[in-house]
């Protein structure tokens, strides 16, 4: 008995900490461009809106939009494990994976059975997610998770609720993930369901209710791999000594006050709420403050493809957060991203919320260059620089 306690003691503090390996694939815009696919999908959106005001005509550029994320993670469900690749998105709240009553654009998913699962509890109620690019609808059920993939260390989260989606929209279909695990605050999340994390956090699962985001910056090379999100704790293997924490202004998104953007001669002061968000491939913000920094980066912007170009040797300097009373400098190898076929893109896009919510969308060229710590206990962002080279 007294060693069977003891086992069970060592496997809690074991799940304490969990570090969940990340790979990183090319975002669907990205391979578009590549394809000289992208102008003519941006015009496929636009008659959408034309002919589906109710679909995405009273939408704003919106976060969640995932034909625009690069890094995906390992997951498995139920008992025995159910294996599914996701997005690890700190811009949304619900995780969802297909189920075996999707069919249309459901092909290539691996789907969740739930009849295969004896730790499956049936919920029932409907739910649809609306993504600024797409949308889900379906079930939920409640049923063991785990962060990681099967045959690894995992992270294991009992009874936590998620979405058994029975239609996918068209934009997910060729998607190299199956679904979405989102990791931001229980407040956006549809329907109230708590998050994975969130519910892990509530079960007194992990040391500490935070995690470490450090992502793997690649420059010019592609296929390499993603890096490493910690739960549980700060990661001090990639990421340097911590510059400061910032309060979050709302505890929805991972959103916090910025006070400047700045490159070479170009630069703007004006404090706004900015969120963190690994979902999303490039930094956002406001068109007249995007503009200003790509003029000053020497990128042109290319009205076909929605996308600013610069030279692929370019070499314009540091662009400039201030967070706080520190400056947070993204070195052109972050910011500077290969199109393929000899171009190179400016990595930030012109995005309105619509007058509510954030004014810029801190993407993955600021979270490569400093490792995010997303402290939810204290409700505080935490930075340190990458110790990648």
């Amino acid at each position: 008995m007294k060693t069977l306690i003891l086992l069970a003691v060592l496997g809690l503090a074991s799940a304490a900490v969990h570090q969940h390996k990340l790979s990183w694939r090319p975002s669907k815009k990205i391979q578009m461009i590549r394809n000289g696919e992208y102008a003519a999908y941006l015009e496929y959106q636009r008659n959408l809106r034309a002919t589906s005001p109710e679909v995405l005509a009273n939408l704003p550029q919106n976060v969640n939009d995932f034909g625009d994320f690069e890094y995906l993670g390992n997951i498995t469900i139920g008992t025995p494990d159910q294996s599914f690749i996701v997005v690890l998105d700190t811009g949304s709240s619900n995780l969802w994976v297909p189920g075996p009553t999707c069919k249309t654009n459901c092909k290539t998913k691996s789907k969740f059975d739930s009849t295969a699962s004896s730790t499956f509890v049936k919920n029932g109620q409907s739910w649809t997610i609306q993504y600024g690019s797409g949308d889900a609808a379906g079930i939920l059920g409640t049923d063991t998770v785990r962060f990681g993939a099967k045959g690894e260390s995992q992270l294991t989260v009992p009874s936590t609720t998620f979405g058994i989606a029975s239609k996918i929209s068209a934009d997910f279909k060729n998607d190299a993930t199956d679904g979405i695990l989102g990791l931001a605050f229980t407040s956006l999340a549809v329907d109230g369901v708590v998050p994975p994390l969130i519910n892990a956090i509530n079960q007194g699962i992990l040391d500490q209710p935070l995690f470490t985001v450090w992502l793997e910056h690649r420059g010019a090379a592609n296929n390499v791999g993603g890096g490493v999100f910690t739960y549980g704790a700060i990661d001090t293997t990639n990421c340097g000594p911590l510059v400061a924490y910032q309060p979050l202004s709302s505890a929805t998104y991972y959103q916090f006050k910025a006070a400047g953007f700045k490159l070479g001669s170009y630069s703007n002061t004006k404090t706004v709420d900015v969120i963190s968000d690994t979902g999303t491939s490039f930094l956002g913000g406001p068109q007249t403050v995007v503009d200003g920094l790509a003029k000053a980066a020497g990128a042109t912007y290319d009205d076909f493809n929605e996308v600013y170009f610069i030279d692929c040797n370019a070499q314009p300097g540091t662009l400039d957060i201030t967070i706080g009373s520190n400056t947070y400098s993204i070195q052109p190898v972050n910011y500077i991203v290969d199109a393929g076929n000899g171009q190179c893109l400016f990595a930030a896009f012109p995005f309105d919320f619509g007058g509510f919510g954030p004014s810029w969308i801190l993407g993955d060229p600021f979270i490569r260059q400093f490792c995010n710590i997303y402290d939810i206990g204290n409700k505080r962002m935490g930075f340190a620089p990458s110790l990648q080279k």
